[in-house]
């Protein structure tokens, strides 16, 4: 069970930039589950879009898998024979404690575990590809590319789940839905000194796009079909399919 999130409850002198370190790690399934509005449903919907889209003998890619929390809702829900789960964090301590995680799991679709920036891993004979809030810690000048390479990775018919907090290009909406989140995490237990020293933390940390931007991006790196299947406030959840190569 994991710790209750207290990382920033107490006045800090000087708010460093987020990390997701071994104080992060140990408090990541109460942070996350009182932060992310929708989170516990978008975990749960990934395995159900593994169950339709997962093709036999193929790939399915975590990146960005923390503690591989979208991993199991795949491993658990994939009827497909003969697949295996690649999951990537760059973060020695979620890549500890996930692998304390998967031992404890009971699937038995094998999961290869990498502790590297997913810059570096190679996106071959994929039928599902997950980015559960990952693309937003990515330098904004990097993200075309990863997209590209993952594109060209997964089968035809493949699928790519991109999960985001977003922002909007009304700024009195995209103000609104700012203030209902924060008012999301203080029905959740978070005090305002909180809210505002995480927010401090992530500033040019997360950085946030428009659900157009990330619509443009994956149609101009070849995706056929792209929108989104899931929002809360301003987090959103996009899934964009691979099309079948012309006959």
């Amino acid at each position: 069970m994991s710790k209750h999130d207290n990382i920033y409850a107490n006045p800090l002198g000087q708010v460093a930039g987020f990390e997701f370190d071994q104080q992060v790690v140990e408090v990541f399934p109460d942070m996350i589950k009182r932060s992310v509005p929708g989170y516990a449903t978008i975990v749960a919907m990934i395995g159900t879009l593994a169950e339709r889209y997962v093709q036999a003998g193929s790939r399915c890619y975590d990146l960005g898998s923390s503690l591989c929390a979208a991993t199991l809702a795949m491993r658990h829900r994939i009827p497909a024979a003969d697949c295996q789960i690649i999951a990537v964090d760059n973060s020695k301590a979620m890549v500890d404690q996930a692998r304390t995680v998967l031992k404890a799991d009971s699937g038995e679709i094998p999961v290869q575990l990498i502790c590297d920036n997913l810059q570096n891993v190679v996106i071959e004979n994929a039928s599902m590809v997950v980015l559960n809030f990952t693309l937003q810690f990515i330098p904004v000048g990097e993200r075309e590319e990863i997209l590209k390479k993952i594109h060209e990775g997964l089968r035809p018919g493949g699928i790519l789940i991109v999960s985001e907090k977003v922002d909007f290009a009304d700024n009195a909406h995209n103000e609104l839905m700012i203030e209902l989140h924060h008012s999301f995490k203080a029905a959740n237990g978070y005090s305002a000194m909180e809210i505002a020293q995480k927010r401090s933390a992530l500033e040019n940390v997360l950085i946030p796009e428009t659900l157009d931007n990330h619509r443009q991006r994956l149609k101009g790196v070849g995706f056929t079909s792209v929108d989104v299947w899931f929002q809360c406030f301003n987090f959103a959840s996009l899934i964009a399919i691979k099309g079948n190569p012309e006959k």
